[in-house]
């Protein structure tokens, strides 16, 4: 995504242009038409340096070099005052082989993106100089009971003729680069250590270029 911005590349089209596995590629294909996505480069031009912006951000895997393939679009909001980010929507494209039970893929797939969301927003091990003090849900912060759930849309590509693979952690392995992508495509600012706290976010935002 980086060398995409800089070389001025709408990120998915220059990620379609370097990838030679063609399960990888459909995946991302059908993520980005499921999303609309806007063939640009990003940063989104015409954003403003304060206030609240919108951004999207793509990822994608082949999960352990041979087990799942995803890819996943964020739509996320930041509030460059506060530093707090929404994500409002996510689409995933994901194919594990043959699929038996489609409901219950979906639902793999809707718990390992919220999943991957508190990682990515929240979670974190705090240490003080002898051991570890996140030792509860005070100190160890997760999504909360009752938070505003993101609308969430699977693509499922069924391959019956072929091996089955995992569906357990792909989406959550990318949830942190589609976010980060995202924040930069609202932003211009680039934020590389998980979780995302508002702290971080305007520390980025005041060194961006």
């Amino acid at each position: 995504d980086e060398v995409a911005a800089r070389v001025g590349a709408n990120p998915v089209a220059y990620r379609l242009r370097h990838l030679v596995d063609p399960r990888l590629i459909e995946v991302v294909e059908a993520a980005a038409e499921a999303a609309s996505w806007e063939t640009r480069p990003s940063p989104k031009p015409g954003n403003r340096s304060s206030g609240l912006v919108a951004g999207r951000g793509i990822a994608c895997v082949l999960y352990e070099g041979d087990n799942g393939y995803c890819s996943l679009v964020v739509e996320i909001e930041v509030n460059q005052d506060s530093g707090a980010i929404v994500v409002k929507r996510i689409v995933v494209g994901h194919d594990c082989g043959p699929i038996s039970n489609p409901d219950g893929l979906r639902n793999q797939i809707e718990g390992g993106a919220l999943q991957g969301l508190s990682r990515t927003l929240l979670e974190e091990v705090v240490w003080d100089d002898q051991k570890v003090i996140s030792v509860d849900w005070r100190g160890y912060r997760t999504l909360p009971v009752g938070f505003d759930v993101p609308e969430i849309e699977s693509i499922l590509i069924n391959r019956p003729e072929t091996e089955a693979m995992g569906a357990g952690e792909t989406v959550i392995t990318i949830m942190a680069a589609a976010v980060g992508n995202a924040i930069f495509d609202a932003t211009g600012a680039r934020i590389r250590q998980v979780p995302f706290t508002a702290e971080r976010v305007k520390a980025a935002l005041s060194v961006r270029a």
